[in-house]
């Protein structure tokens, strides 16, 4: 990334030097149809389902035949949640979800509603943590899917899928959870947490973009979205992408072989990060800080801040951060998470999300350190509001 100084790794990250050379080989000699039976199917066959095994190991404790591959997170969770409802309608036609996640669900929650399905969309309180009494709550006899973020891709707040999992099971309920931002940076084992479906996708774990994976439970039925062809088992029709499979793969073995010691060094530079904003500048508020985290992720609060006109001024330095969620780059909303967790209109529009990675490093932190607290004043300097 030359001298940029990339801080949002939670909207995508760069493919790994080593996922790329894994991924090379089906660019070239190795590019047959995974459903034809020559030489050259058979071959890309072997592979998909080798990083089908790679994928599975990684998620604890399941079988290969229940990795499903899809072109995204978005994908995947639309699969997970119309899928299953579809499947399950003649049962019952309530859904549970939280109010702070990813559009991929809302969206589709939202969809299904005007389909003739109902949705609880349970709150968080201001730290963004879930009330799990609510969950208890909320099940009903017609419930038959909840559906709850492990990690939050605006401010990284960790929900306890365990005991998630464990109301579920004990009310006979599926439960899918989106672990796009947490698969490969924490633990996570699907048959501990009595998980049915979860979502992940390659280019936040350093793979390509346009490949993810939806796991399915042995035994859950699930409605194909796609028509035409009898790929995935019947769950998702569509010529898999083989390299982009295989780059998932390789992205998320890495992932899992630094996953502790890398989970300790990120933790460690956001927390210097954050002590450093808030040594430096006033009127700062950390999001979520209290709450259960990933360890990369940082949601700040710049009170007489415009984020936007904060984002450019950091750009134009060479640092690229975010206000939000990457998926709503170009929408005026402000973010339904800070909302949801009770934060003013004011604060909402001051709050900038910093995620670090791989190759961020302390002489990184450091230089932001040194630029923000001029770039703050500027902006603040220069609001309608200070006029």
């Amino acid at each position: 990334m030359g001298s940029r100084i990339y801080l949002d790794y939670s909207a995508t990250t760069p493919v790994d030097p080593q996922v790329r050379e894994a991924m090379r080989p089906y660019f070239e000699g190795a590019f047959g149809n995974p459903s034809a039976a020559h030489a050259l199917g058979r071959e890309a066959k072997a592979t998909l389902e080798q990083a089908r095994e790679t994928v599975a190991g990684l998620l604890g404790t399941a079988d290969k035949d229940e990795v499903v591959f899809a072109s995204s997170g978005t994908e995947a969770d639309n699969l997970a949640l119309a899928g299953t409802a579809f499947a399950y309608q003649e049962r019952g036609r309530h859904i549970i979800t939280s109010a702070v996640e990813h559009a991929a669900v809302l969206e589709t929650c939202t969809a299904l509603e005007r389909g003739g399905f109902s949705v609880t969309y349970l709150p968080v309180n201001g730290h963004g943590v879930l009330d799990l009494e609510q969950l208890r709550r909320a099940i009903r006899p017609d419930t038959i899917l909840v559906s709850l973020m492990h990690a939050n891709n605006e401010v990284g707040v960790l929900f306890p899928l365990a005991d998630i999992g464990a109301i579920t099971k004990e009310r006979g309920v599926l439960f899918h959870t989106d672990a796009v931002q947490s698969f490969g940076k924490v633990p996570l084992d699907v048959r501990h947490c009595k998980i049915d479906l979860l979502s992940l996708s390659a280019h936040k774990i350093y793979g390509p973009k346009g490949v993810a994976a939806l796991y399915v439970r042995r035994g859950v039925r699930l409605q194909s979205l796609l028509r035409g062809g009898g790929q995935e088992r019947g769950r998702r029709a569509g010529t898999e992408n083989v390299p982009a499979i295989v780059g998932l793969a390789e992205a998320a073995r890495l992932m899992f072989l630094e996953m502790p010691g890398e989970g300790e060094r990120m933790g460690k530079l956001r927390d210097r990060f954050e002590a450093g904003v808030l040594a430096r500048i006033e009127g700062v508020r950390v999001n979520a800080q209290k709450g259960p985290r990933l360890s990369h992720t940082s949601n700040l609060t710049f009170e007489g801040v415009e984020a936007q006109t904060l984002v450019v001024a950091l750009d134009l330095e060479g640092i690229a951060v975010s206000a939000g969620s990457a998926c709503h780059v170009g929408s005026l909303q402000p973010s339904h998470v800070l909302r949801a967790m009770g934060l003013s209109p004011e604060h909402v529009e001051g709050s900038l999300r910093f995620s670090l990675g791989r190759f961020t490093r302390e002489e990184d932190i450091d230089s932001v350190l040194a630029i923000l607290p001029h770039l703050v004043a500027r902006v603040r300097e220069n609001a309608p509001a200070a006029r």
